[in-house]
């Protein structure tokens, strides 16, 4: 078996008094489509944050495609849950596609145009590129994941990590927005991050299920016991059907 694209050994984490994570382990290899689910406080932020270098483990070790998460940064791409700037800022779709593209090329200076033609290949492939010239502050919820899918992709990264990218959509755009993430998990080892756990097993091959320890379980062997032990009280499940 090839070295995982995301390793996670024995992690542990505390703020201050309070342990967060817990002799945390986890391999994501190449190519799959990882869910991560636990309740709030659970510890899904505090291990993204980790993957993504931007926290250094109390205890354990993380390696992301071979090397420590801050040296391997420049090839994850990250759609998190809100979006970094204000809806009411004036500035066009392409323009925040572009953003992806800091710190790639040129380290002064305008974008050039190697940058826009990777925004128009990202907004193409998440099927928004009718919206480059749009203001941020007028498109839908959707419209909007889709842009900010499309700012992590113009980096061209090798792994996609996203959190609770679909929080704040309607149940349609919730499906395009899956069904967009399974075409791109042809090409992307993706790490996704959701509290619907029922919703997300119809895409993702594992669920890792995340409340301060951490344990794995291939899609099939999600049922209610495992949602009522994650949660720690009865929670509805609801049938999807596509």
């Amino acid at each position: 078996m090839t070295e995982p694209v995301i390793q996670v050994e024995d992690v542990s984490f505390s703020y201050g008094e309070t342990l967060v994570l817990e002799h945390v382990t986890l391999a994501i290899q190449g190519g799959e489509f990882l869910g991560l689910v636990g309740p709030n406080a659970g510890g899904k932020s505090t291990l993204l944050r980790l993957v993504l270098g931007l926290l250094e483990p109390q205890a354990g070790r993380i390696r992301v495609l071979g090397r420590a998460p801050r040296q391997a940064v420049r090839h994850i791409g990250y759609v998190p849950q809100y979006p970094s700037f204000s809806r009411d800022f004036p500035i066009s779709v392409e323009q925040v596609v572009l953003m992806g593209r800091l710190g790639i090329g040129r380290l002064l200076g305008r974008y050039g145009k190697s940058d826009r033609m990777a925004a128009a290949r990202a907004l193409e492939e998440v099927e928004a590129a009718d919206l480059a010239q749009r203001s941020v502050g007028t498109l839908s919820g959707g419209q909007l994941q889709r842009v900010l899918l499309a700012r992590a992709l113009v980096s061209e990264p090798a792994i996609l990590i996203l959190d609770e990218p679909t929080a704040n959509v309607d149940q349609r755009a919730e499906s395009d927005v899956f069904g967009l993430l399974a075409e791109l998990n042809q090409r992307l080892t993706i790490l996704l991050v959701s509290h619907d756990i029922a919703f997300i097993s119809e895409y993702v091959s594992r669920v890792a299920c995340l409340n301060r320890t951490l344990t794995c379980h291939r899609t099939l062997e999600i049922d209610g016991d495992t949602v009522r032990h994650l949660y720690g009280e009865h929670v509805r499940q609801v049938a999807h059907g596509h």
